[in-house]
C-alpha cells in the first residue's frame, strides 16, 4: 500500500486528535471523575493508534496502545485518577506530538519511549485489582484482556447484542508455520473461511497490516458464529501451513448507564445500515461538510479571479462607451455575480483564532507549575475568524507575550495576598472583530508596570533624555519596552524577561500590517492590544495620483487627509514640517521618495494624507486624492522584494497598475 497520498490526512489528523488529548486532558485534571471525558480521550487515543499502525509509525502506536490501557482501566473504574497519572499522560501526549512533528519534518517518527512505556505499565499494573483480573483473564483466554483492550464502543456493542441474538462470540489465535513463505495469502485463505461461517469484528494486527506481512507468525481475530469452537478450529486446519489455532469464547463486559444509551444508538444505528444500506449511503454525507484545501489551491484560485476583474473592469469600460442596453444589463449582473465570487474565496481562507489559542491552555498549565503560581485562564472569543495567512505568523507573539505576563506580570500567591488580592491570578485571552480588523487584548491582574523603572532604564539605556522622560505620556513610556535589547527583569529567567523578545514581537505584528499598544496601571495590572487586519490578501486603500502613477495608501495607517497651503508648511532641521493639530509632524513627498517623472505643479496647495503609527506621525504629499477602494495585495516578486516603502501592488478595475505603499517603512 502506498501511505504517501494518505500522510498529509495523516498529519492533519493526528494533530488534531493531539489537540484534542492535551484539552480533554486539561478538563480531566479538574473533574478527574467525569468518565465521559475519559472516554473521549480513548476514543482520540485509540483512532491516533489505529491511523498511526495504518501508515507504519510503530513508536507513535505502542506509545498510543499502552496510553489506551491506562484509560481504559480508569473508565472500568479498576484505576482512581490522580495528578502523578495525568502528569505522565501528558508527557506521553508530548512525546507523540514530538513523533508527528518529526515526521512532518520528513523523519519516521521514531523516538526511545520506552522510559514512558514502563511507567504507562507501571501506573496500569500498580492496582491489585488489575492484576488479579489480567491473570484470571489470561488463565481462561489466553490473549482476551489485550484483544479486548482493542475493541472499541460499536464493536463491543455488536458482540453484546449478537450474544442477545444467540451469535457465539469468539477470540480465534492463528498460529502458522515458522517456515511460511507466503504469510499474507495463508491470512487470505483464512479470513476467506471465516467468512463463510461469521463474521470477522476485529484483527489484530489490522487487516491492512495482516495485507503488508507486518506480523509474526500468528494473528487473532474476534469473530461471531453460530458454529462450536470444534468446527472452527477443524476448518481452518485444512488450510496448509498452519500450525495451530486456537478458539477462546469471548466475554464482553456489559455497559450501563449513558454507555448502555449510547449502545443502543449505536446498535440500532447498526441495524438500520444493514436493513437499507442505501438509504443510509445517501445520509451519510451528512456527516461531514467539510473538506480539507491546500491554501496553495485557495492562492491560485484568487489569482485567477484576479483576471476576471480585470476583464470585468475592461468590460464595464466598453458597455459604457457602447451603452447598449443588453450588455449594460450582462456586465451589471456579472459584476454582481464576480463581488459575491470574491466574498465566497476570501471566507475560505478565513479560520478561527481558536487554532492558535488552544494551545494556551496547556501552557499555562505548565508554566504555572514552573513558576509555582495560580494562574486561571480565561479565553473569550475564540471563534473570531482572521485569514489564514495572519493565523500562521500570530502564534509566536502571543506566546512571548505570554510567557511575558505569567512570569513578570502576575506575582506569586504570597505577594498576591500580601497585597490584598486573591492568590490566583486571571489571565485573560480576548479576541473580536471591529471594522475591517480584529483585536487581540491579552491581559494580566498583576503588578503591572512601573513607569519609573522603565524610564530610569531607558535613560540608561540612550533611549531618552531626563527632560523627555518628564514629558513623555504613560502611554509613550510603556512603549518604550519594545525596543531592541530592552528589559527590566532584575535576573535572567528561562521563561522570559518583562521586555526580552517585545521588540520581534512588535516588528512580526507590524509586517502583518497590525499595530501593538500597552496600557497598565501600576498595582492592577497590564494590557497588551494589538490590532490586525482581516485578511492580507483584500485591504482598504486610498488611491493618490503623483503625476501620472497611482499609489495606494492603506487605510489602516492613515489619520487624516487634508488640503495644506504652502504658507503652513515650516522647515525644522533641513525637513518640511507641519504644525497638524497642536503636533509637528514632517512631510515627505512620494514625488521625491519614488522619484516620479514629470512636470512639477505650482499650485499654491498641497493634498497631504497623514499617517500614523503607534505615536509617530508623518504626513505623504500628493497631488491628489482619487479615492477609497478594496484591492487585492499582489507581491511583487522576488526579484523586486528589497523595493523601498513598496509592499506590492494591485490591479485596478481598468487594468491599471498601482503600487501600495508601505507606511512602516516610510514613518520609520
Amino acid at each position: 500500500m502506498v501511505v504517501n497520498e494518505y500522510l498529509d490526512i495523516f498529519i492533519e489528523e493526528s494533530k488534531e486528535h493531539i489537540q484534542s488529548l492535551n484539552d480533554h486532558l486539561l478538563e480531566l485534571e479538574k473533574d478527574p471523575k467525569n468518565i465521559t471525558i475519559v472516554n473521549e480521550i480513548f476514543r482520540s487515543a485509540h483512532t491516533l493508534k489505529g491511523m498511526s499502525a495504518t501508515m507504519g509509525y510503530q513508536d507513535l502506536a505502542d506509545l498510543t496502545h499502552n496510553m489506551e490501557n491506562v484509560l481504559d482501566a480508569v473508565r472500568n473504574k479498576k484505576l482512581t485518577l490522580n495528578s502523578q497519572i495525568v502528569d505522565v499522560i501528558f508527557t506521553a501526549v508530548d512525546a507523540l506530538e514530538s513523533m508527528v512533528f518529526d515526521i512532518i519534518d520528513g523523519g519516521e517518527g521514531k523516538q526511545d519511549v520506552s522510559e514512558l512505556v514502563n511507567k504507562l505499565d507501571a501506573i496500569e499494573n500498580g492496582d491489585q485489582d488489575i492484576d488479579s483480573q489480567t491473570k484470571e483473564t489470561d488463565k481462561s483466554s489466553g490473549k482476551t484482556s489485550s484483544i479486548e483492550s482493542e475493541l472499541d464502543q460499536f464493536e463491543l456493542t455488536v458482540l453484546q447484542q449478537s450474544n442477545e441474538k444467540g451469535y457465539q462470540n469468539y477470540q480465534v489465535t492463528v498460529q502458522l508455520q515458522d517456515t511460511t513463505l507466503l504469510k499474507a495469502a495463508r491470512v487470505y485463505m483464512v479470513f476467506e473461511i471465516l467468512e463463510q461461517i461469521g463474521e470477522v469484528i476485529k484483527s489484530v494486527p489490522s487487516v491492512t497490516e495482516l495485507e503488508d506481512e507486518n506480523f509474526e507468525f500468528d494473528f487473532t481475530v474476534v469473530l461471531v458464529t453460530k458454529d462450536g469452537p470444534d468446527e472452527i478450529e477443524q476448518k481452518i486446519m485444512k488450510v496448509s501451513e498452519i500450525n495451530s489455532v486456537t478458539v477462546n469464547e469471548l466475554k464482553v463486559n456489559q455497559f450501563t448507564g449513558d454507555d448502555a444509551e449510547e449502545a443502543q444508538d449505536t446498535v440500532k444505528a447498526a441495524e438500520e445500515t444493514s436493513e437499507d444500506h442505501e438509504e443510509t449511503t445517501s445520509k451519510r454525507p451528512l456527516t461531514s461538510k467539510t473538506i480539507r484545501v491546500n491554501i496553495e489551491r485557495l492562492d491560485a484560485l484568487m489569482n485567477l479571479f484576479e483576471e476576471l476583474v480585470i476583464d470585468r473592469g475592461r468590460l464595464e469600460q466598453i458597455s459604457a462607451d457602447l451603452r447598449h442596453n443588453d450588455l449594460e444589463e450582462t456586465v451589471e449582473r456579472m459584476a454582481r455575480i464576480s463581488g459575491d465570487l470574491q466574498n465566497i474565496i476570501l471566507n475560505m481562507r478565513m479560520v478561527p483564532i481558536d487554532q492558535v489559542f488552544n494551545r494556551f491552555p496547556r501552557m499555562v498549565r505548565q508554566l504555572s507549575r514552573e513558576l509555582n503560581k495560580e494562574i486561571n485562564l480565561e479565553i473569550i472569543g475564540a471563534d473570531t475568524e482572521l485569514d489564514r495567512t495572519v493565523i500562521d505568523e500570530i502564534g509566536d507573539p502571543l506566546v512571548h507575550l505570554i510567557r511575558n505576563a505569567l512570569d513578570h506580570g502576575i506575582e506569586t500567591p504570597e505577594v498576591r495576598k500580601a497585597s490584598g488580592k486573591p492568590g490566583t491570578g486571571t489571565l485573560k485571552l480576548n479576541a473580536y472583530h471591529s471594522g475591517n480588523h480584529v483585536f487581540i487584548e491579552i491581559s494580566d491582574d498583576g503588578a503591572g508596570i512601573n513607569r519609573d523603572v522603565i524610564t530610569k532604564k531607558a535613560i540608561e539605556n540612550g533611549l531618552i533624555t531626563k527632560e523627555q522622560a518628564q514629558s513623555y505620556s504613560n502611554h509613550q513610556v510603556y512603549q518604550l519596552i519594545m525596543e531592541s535589547g530592552f528589559s527590566t527583569a532584575d535576573k535572567i529567567s528561562d521563561i522570559s524577561g518583562r521586555g526580552v523578545g517585545l521588540d520581534v514581537v512588535k516588528s512580526t505584528i507590524e509586517a502583518l500590517g497590525g499595530s501593538i499598544t500597552i496600557d497598565s496601571e501600576l498595582g492592577k495590572g497590564s494590557v497588551f492590544s494589538i490590532q490586525l487586519p482581516l485578511t492580507l490578501t483584500i485591504i482598504s486603500v486610498m488611491l493618490t495620483k503623483v503625476k501620472d502613477e497611482t499609489f495606494a495608501i492603506p487605510l489602516s495607517s492613515i489619520l487624516e487627509t487634508a488640503i495644506i497651503h504652502k504658507d503652513k508648511i515650516m522647515t525644522a532641521h533641513n525637513k518640511q514640517v507641519i504644525d497638524f493639530r497642536g503636533r509637528v509632524v514632517p512631510l515627505v513627498s512620494l514625488t521625491e521618495i519614488f522619484d516620479v517623472p514629470g512636470d512639477d505643479q505650482d499650485d499654491n496647495y498641497h493634498s497631504v494624507v497623514i499617517i500614523r503609527q503607534g505615536e509617530k506621525m508623518t504626513g505623504l504629499i500628493v497631488d491628489s486624492f482619487i479615492g477609497q477602494q478594496e484591492v487585492v495585495l499582489k507581491t511583487l516578486g522576488n526579484y523586486l522584494s528589497n523595493v523601498f516603502a513598496i509592499s506590492g501592488a494591485t490591479i485596478l478595475g481598468d487594468g491599471q497598475v498601482a503600487l501600495i505603499v508601505d507606511t512602516s517603512a516610510l514613518i520609520k
